[in-house]
């Protein structure tokens, strides 16, 4: 997929210096670096009674509407 990045200049900078030195494309240098970041983030769980308390659903008093109210509103 294409996306387009707006870098300041000094950082686009010094990225084509680092790919020429590593002998790379910017996009893989850029590729390489998110998967650092993304590899390093722990995915989040959600404890067991979290997961329970949404599955159940929440009351929260009054009555409930009709379809046709909820898109009245």
């Amino acid at each position: 997929m294409r996306t387009t990045l707006d870098l300041p200049n000094d950082l686009l900078e010094r990225t084509k210096i680092e790919a020429v030195k590593r002998r790379t494309t910017i996009k893989q240098l850029v590729m390489d670096g998110l998967q650092h970041v993304l590899a390093q983030q722990e995915s989040p769980t959600a404890p067991p009674q979290a997961l329970k308390r949404l599955q159940s659903g929440y009351r929260l008093g009054g009555t409930p509407l009709s379809r046709g109210e909820t898109h009245d509103r």
